[in-house]
């Protein structure tokens, strides 16, 4: 008989409660749980497929170990004694910094991605972390850590309750959202329209966002920064600022007008393809909105000035008043926090503690580029990677020049793959450990609840037990510590022991604690919880600000509703003033940068991303389910720039940049404004040796080659993947 069980989706930063039907140990179905506290029943094409990504045929099995210079499938225990024998030998003959770690974008949809690398890099003593940060949200993590403190104090638009929502670089509909964990972001859309509130969408795309908006902008891309300094200059030049309660938490407000003066509407204008006329109107229109929230995203971060962007985005919900107000920006707090303590001054936030061998780039949040992966491998010396750690990471794919990083990973000396398929990036690795399907796995969001709209706890326990030879994935992590780290063959829950009896120790000596005083080895005793990792969740919950337990999440399989979010400084501040710094040293330093913008001369033609509903970045090309439709690698191309160009629909055309040159199909498509291309990011899959037979079928092209990594935001080292310059050629 056919049985349902609940789970989170993992699948993107939605987070959507599904209801998953299974026969004996195979799910037959999937639709979105009506009941679940934060979902209500939604569901995005990738739910549905549930399914298929858990059974997909191509998902190994058993680890892999590199024998004769061939992967083949081994036992758990071959391949951990493979590591043990290599790891430690290698760091004891080169030292710690001869190993990189690499985290990809999967990390942060599962438990054990958010639980462990942390002990992973601890335990090697590594400088040399590389995630998929540095392609992504990076600029808002270093800008929030300018402005609050701290990198992880990321505001986040009230959808629910906000009258004017102004969005750029950002397509929810088919993202579903990003560091704004928001279930149907497309109903909350319209539901702010229903409501009589506004939709401003700025994007050099006319995309579904953008089909739901009052109004949609279309600028010339990467001028993203120059626009938002615009919209803040005329607030301020008009006296349309109103911080109201801000006011005595900032510090800066007085020289913002000064370090801003040069970015008038009238000389940002011709740089952002756009009128002064509509600039000055959207920045009135987002002054007078009873509540309003300013939102950008990728399209933003991935761009030359993507740091000072992120930065103008919380300028504008600062200087407007909205921000940490209802309907405004607020910080979500979620029940794996620490319980709120008494406000005051922080440590503050910096960059540049250390930087890569290399080419010197700074750290950030104690990441280096991955653009610089590939430099830090190939160039001979003290300290040159020669161990490679990648976790849930295809960085071949994902990162510029994947051609040069793939023949890198090819001279590393020892590479460990924590990855459910031999992909482009672990068909290099000397030992392969594969996680059971998601379905076999636990689930909390860690991450994403720092980042949603509501704040709430769900917690799924595996839907399917787990298969046999197959191992856990807390498991495969906790015993990869133990193998780097001269413990092989302890038991893996005395990573979990070690990490409980460290954090409730600290706790009790924590004034400020819920278990401040208490004996530790007690509060240990009373964790609930089958697992270490489960044990790991209680705590945290105890710890929390909410009074949760695990027996709380349990008995509460559609999640624990905690209310909307509301106001938190000034407990978010952790600057060194205790305020919000609003002119920071390191981003007045950059402004004159951004200042010589003003008279490039724009490049003829530019190329942008774009994301699929059905897709994931590199992840999901390997699910039928997902493939064709509007899921394609296809160039986008203005007839206009197709005519100019000799480009003709469903024909093919070459495509060129500073790392190189693709052949791709072209689509015709006012879709793009002109002077712009798209093509979608984590296509390429033709490197031989993966096994993704649906995805090697209909491979794409990989982007990123396009780009020789130099292009990079210098405040985040975030890699610029949007908004630069190529030349198209058509093909017969």
């Amino acid at each position: 008989m056919p049985r349902t069980a609940l789970r989170i989706c993992p699948l993107c930063e939605a987070t959507c409660g599904l209801t998953l039907t299974i026969e004996g140990t195979t799910v037959t179905g999937a639709r979105g749980d009506r009941d679940d506290v934060f979902s209500r029943g939604f569901i995005c094409p990738k739910g549905a497929a549930f399914g298929q990504i858990d059974a997909d045929p191509d998902r190994l099995r058993t680890p892999l170990v590199r024998r004769d210079g061939r992967l083949q499938e081994a036992t758990w225990d071959e391949a951990y004694d493979a590591i043990a024998a290599a790891v430690p030998g290698l760091v004891a003959e080169y030292g710690a910094q001869s190993v990189g770690v690499v985290l990809g974008n999967p990390n942060v949809h599962t438990m054990a991605g958010a639980l462990y690398p942390p002990l992973l890099l601890k335990t090697l003593g590594t400088r040399n972390l590389f995630t998929a940060s540095t392609l992504d949200q990076m600029p808002k993590h270093v800008s929030s850590g300018f402005l609050f403190g701290d990198p992880l104090a990321i505001p986040v638009p009230d959808l629910d309750r906000t009258d004017f929502l102004l969005l750029l670089g950002a397509n929810p509909v088919e993202s579903n959202g990003s560091l704004c964990t928001a279930p149907d972001f497309p109903g909350r859309l319209k539901a702010l329209r229903a409501r009589g509130g506004t939709l401003v969408v700025v994007d050099p795309r006319r995309t579904r966002t953008a089909a739901l908006a009052d109004r949609h902008l279309a600028p010339r891309p990467g001028s993203d920064a120059l626009l938002l300094a615009a919209l803040a200059h005329t607030l301020l030049a008009e006296k349309l600022t109103a911080p109201g309660a801000l006011e005595e938490r900032v510090e800066g407000l007085g020289e913002l007008g000064a370090a801003l003066a040069s970015f008038t509407p009238e000389a940002v204008a011709p740089a952002c393809d756009l009128t002064a006329v509509e600039i000055r109107s959207l920045a009135r229109e987002l002054a007078a909105a009873p509540t309003a929230a300013v939102y950008g995203r990728i399209g933003s971060c991935t761009v030359e000035h993507g740091t000072l962007a992120s930065w103008l985005v919380d300028v504008l919900n600062i200087l407007t008043g909205n921000l940490d107000r209802p309907g405004g920006a607020l910080f979500p707090l979620s029940a794996t926090d620490r319980a709120p303590r008494p406000a005051g001054p922080g440590r503050g936030f910096t960059v540049g503690r250390w930087h890569s061998r290399v080419s010197g780039h700074a750290e950030a949040k104690s990441e280096l580029p991955i653009a610089a992966l590939a430099e830090e491998i190939e160039t001979p010396g003290e300290g040159r990677i020669r161990t490679l750690i990648a976790i849930a990471a295809n960085p071949v794919l994902s990162a510029p020049d994947g051609d040069r990083l793939d023949r890198a990973l090819a001279g590393l000396d020892f590479m460990v793959s924590v990855d459910p398929y031999l992909n482009e990036t672990s068909r290099h690795a000397h030992v392969v450990l594969p996680p059971p399907p998601p379905a076999q796995s636990a689930h909390f969001d860690f991450a994403f609840n720092a980042f949603a709209v509501r704040n709430q706890a769900r917690y799924s326990p595996p839907a399917i037990p787990l298969e046999e030879g197959r191992m856990d994935e807390c498991e495969i992590h906790a015993r990869l510590i133990l193998a780097v780290s001269g413990l092989h063959g302890a038991p893996p829950g005395a990573v979990d022991e070690r990490v409980i009896a460290d954090t409730l120790a600290r706790a009790a000596a924590d004034a400020h604690s819920p278990l401040h005083g208490t004996d530790p080895s007690e509060q240990a005793g009373r964790l609930a919880g089958r697992t270490g990792p489960e044990r790991r969740l209680d705590m945290m919950l105890r710890l929390g600000p909410y009074e949760l337990v695990l027996d709380d999440l349990l008995e509460a399989p559609h999640g624990i509703d905690l209310g909307p979010l509301r106001p938190r400084f000034p407990e978010v501040l952790k600057t060194r003033s205790g305020r919000i710094e609003l002119l920071p040293d390191p981003i007045a330093a950059e402004l004159p940068r951004l200042r010589t913008a003003l008279a490039d001369r724009p490049a003829a033609l530019v190329l942008v991303g774009r994301r699929h509903l059905r897709s994931n970045n590199s992840w999901l090309h390997n699910v039928p389910a997902l493939t064709g439709g509007s899921n394609r690698c296809t160039l986008q191309v203005h007839p206009q720039d197709a005519a100019r160009l000799g480009l003709t629909d469903g024909g093919r055309a070459r495509v060129a940049a500073d790392g190189g040159s693709l052949e791709v199909p072209v689509e015709v498509t006012e879709a793009v404004r002109t002077g712009v291309v798209s093509l979608p990011h984590g296509w390429g899959h033709d490197r031989a040796g993966a096994r993704l037979g649906v995805a090697s079928a209909t491979p794409g092209a990989n982007v990123n080659q396009l780009l020789d990594g130099t292009r990079i935001d210098r405040l985040s080292g975030t890699a610029v993947l949007n908004a630069f310059p190529v030349e198209l050629t058509p093909l017969p």
